[in-house]
């Protein structure tokens, strides 16, 4: 379950409180009964890796036609034929 900040409005009183998505915010300071807000900060969070930004994901324009076009001619001339069965006859 997620942790989120509160702050009182009237006492500047601040707490944390492990609620669940579905709970409702919580509203009145548990000290002095003034008005809660709940506390935006940085998420803890970083998505390292190529391929998660879109500018990671995606070709350049003349780079993808060229590499299509290399990776055809590796399949077609870079595999070697099996080598032919001999037979001996005695």
């Amino acid at each position: 379950m997620p942790t989120y900040a509160y702050a009182c409005t009237a006492c500047d009183h601040r707490f944390d409180a492990v609620q669940s998505f579905a709970e409702d915010s919580l509203t009145i300071c548990p000290e002095c009964g003034g008005a809660l807000r709940k506390q935006y900060g940085t998420v803890g969070v970083t998505f390292n890796g190529s391929g998660f930004y879109r500018t990671d994901s995606r070709a350049k324009a003349g780079a993808k036609a060229e590499s299509s076009a290399s990776s055809k001619s590796e399949t077609s001339t870079g595999s070697t034929p099996a080598p032919a069965k001999t037979t001996t006859s005695a």
